[in-house]
């Protein structure tokens, strides 16, 4: 178990079965933390396709008929049910991300955290950034400052990735979508558009410090109060509850979707990470719960996060 069993929050903190404005992208774009957007990637760059044509779930063709109205929320109260339940589980790991971002961002960046949307979906949901289908994996949409989530994509790093099926590699996923969107707070987000393919790109250093502010996340979650004093929603994390967090991130190393892709690794075509620069990153959020720490864009070895020099 990894949450507290008597922590509450109301379910309607995430809507589920879609959200957010319509049509095609224009210049909008949507920065993806899953495996299933690195997966349709990766495959066009193997292939020599267009990831563009590929991730058509991104640019207002999906079949609107497509569309699920995605799981039920209704008894999502307690801490107890977010350790029986994935739907419950990204529910509350949001209500986890709002107290402790709500606490840590503006003391530590002199920005107020404003929450973002959270829309849980299955097979196809639109959204501010277009229309987009289950294949693209858990993303985040800078254009209606929404996250959103089919949780079917969680048994897919397990089956098809070899991740931990621990309940801290789901909540990871939750947290760096969640750090995407505080980039967005930040001003940051942009940057993976100007330079967004390659093993330096500002695109993979976008990725990683998302994956560095799950772990400043992961380092505040089991100490901080939740809303109105209460208890902290995560109990008192372990060894274990780490080391799945760290198997999610490898998981979804682009080295580690390239190879399981049949294909030869490729830092050319990186867009997200090494699987070791994933797991370096989130340590270095964990370990210093500093946000000053997430600055990928200043550090001159992704290999080697100075915080943990």
């Amino acid at each position: 178990m990894t949450f507290n069993e008597g922590a509450r929050m109301d379910s309607g903190r995430v809507s589920v079965g879609g959200g957010g404005g319509g049509g095609g992208l224009g210049g909008k774009f949507a920065m993806g933390g899953g495996a299933g957007g690195l997966i349709v990637l990766v495959l066009a760059l193997l292939l020599g396709g267009d990831p563009g044509s590929l991730l058509g779930g991104l640019s207002g063709a999906a079949d609107p008929s497509a569309q699920s109205p995605g799981a039920s929320l209704e008894g999502c109260e307690t801490g107890a049910d977010a350790n029986r339940d994935v739907d419950c589980r990204v529910v509350f790991t949001v209500g986890s991300l709002d107290s402790v971002w709500g606490q840590e961002l503006g003391a530590q960046t002199g920005t107020d955290y404003i929450p973002p949307e959270v829309v849980l979906f299955s097979g196809a949901v639109n959204t501010g950034c277009g229309n987009a289908t289950s294949e693209v994996g858990p993303f985040y949409c800078p254009a209606d400052s929404t996250a959103y989530f089919d949780t079917s994509f969680f048994q897919l790093l397990v089956d098809r990735f070899g991740s931990s099926a621990g309940p801290l590699a789901q909540e990871y996923v939750v947290a760096h979508e969640v750090g995407h969107h505080i980039q967005n707070q930040l001003g940051d987000i942009g940057r993976a558009q100007t330079d967004p393919r390659g093993a330096d790109s500002a695109a993979v250093r976008t990725e990683l410090q998302a994956d560095c502010y799950a772990g400043v996340w992961a380092h505040y979650a089991d100490t901080l109060p939740g809303p109105d004093g209460g208890p902290p929603f995560l109990n008192t994390l372990t060894d274990t509850d780490i080391q799945d967090a760290l198997s999610a991130a490898s998981s979804v190393g682009d080295d580690r979707i390239q190879q399981s892709a049949g294909g030869r690794v490729n830092p050319e075509g990186w867009t997200h990470g090494s699987s070791e620069q994933r797991q370096k990153w989130f340590v270095t959020g964990y370990r210093t719960g500093q946000v000053d720490a997430c600055d990928t864009y200043s550090a001159r070895d992704l290999n080697s996060p100075p915080a943990l020099r």
